[in-house]
């Protein structure tokens, strides 16, 4: 069985679906997995719909904008893999002290390569009685521009996920303020595909589904030392210190899921940050969204 897979990008906290491929339990199901990059976070839909690629990992948040857009959209997620946020607040500053609501005095940057990360934020601001509109927000730079800007004071505060959390630590650019996943459940990162797809590749892709049950059981019983030698070779551009950093935090954090079905719970707090956000008109339905034949 082979199955064409879009990386999405290779973010950090994507480390666990490496994992699985590195480790060979796709090919123990029999599946012959096939990574494609993605030239954008948002390439991946387009091409599971025209049928370039079979399968992507993502945000379920692009299958609620499509349902949302078209209410017979064929997009559907299934077999949750981050189940937190991953996304941090770095800068200066007592992290014991610091509060959400404290951000209406700071100038903030915030993450502008995908959309989640604000919508998320946006929505723990609102429910600590902040109305994000008045923070002093520059919602253009990436998180390369919005570390430099740390580093040289032009920000107070900067949204970004690993390994900026790790360099902007050992540059002394500041400190963890606030840890997104401690909003609780979200369903972050789930594999993505077309009901078409699913009925054409079922059977592949439920052994893909156990081997990230494998994988996710792997995860308990090894040290992030072991997941980092396991994924160094798909971070060829992070150092090694750095990556071992950021794959302890996300551990510590409890960011991957220990079970592939997706949480109801998760899936319900990203559809109320995306709809208090404006991004989607209306709450989706778990059923509509997630096929729970897959988990």
């Amino acid at each position: 069985m082979r199955i064409r897979l879009a990386e999405n990008f290779s973010a950090v906290f994507y480390a666990p679906f490496y994992a699985a491929h590195a480790l060979g339990f796709y090919a123990r199901e029999g599946v012959e997995v096939e990574l494609f990059p993605s030239p954008a976070p948002a390439a991946a839909a387009p091409a599971l719909l025209d049928g370039t690629i079979d399968l992507t990992w993502g945000g379920p948040m692009r299958v609620m904008k499509a349902r949302d857009e078209n209410a017979r959209s064929p997009l559907v997620c299934f077999c949750e893999v981050v189940a937190r946020d991953p996304f941090f607040l770095v800068g200066q500053g007592d992290a014991s002290r610091f509060q959400l609501a404290d951000l209406r005095r700071t100038r903030l940057g915030s993450v502008s390569e995908v959309p989640t990360p604000w919508l998320c934020l946006q929505h723990d601001v609102r429910e600590r009685g902040l109305d994000p509109d008045r923070i002093d927000r520059v919602a253009d730079g990436t998180m390369a521009d919005n570390l430099e800007a740390l580093r040289r004071g032009r920000l107070d505060v900067a949204q970004m996920f690993e390994p900026y959390v790790s360099m902007a630590l050992r540059d002394g650019a500041g400190n963890v303020l606030y840890a997104a996943s401690t909003r609780g459940p979200t369903v972050y990162t789930t594999f993505l595909a077309t009901r078409a797809g699913i009925a054409r590749n079922r059977e592949a892709l439920l052994a893909m589904t156990r081997a990230i049950a494998r994988m996710q059981h792997w995860l308990v019983e090894h040290s992030a030392q072991e997941l980092t030698k396991v994924t160094a070779d798909f971070y060829p551009e992070v150092a090694p210190d750095l990556l071992l950093s950021s794959l302890v935090r996300y551990r510590d954090a409890g960011l991957w899921s220990r079970t592939t079905e997706v949480s109801r719970q998760g899936f319900a707090r990203l559809a109320e940050s995306l709809l208090s956000g404006g991004f989607i008109s209306r709450m989706p339905q778990y059923e509509d969204c997630v096929d729970q034949s897959l988990c």
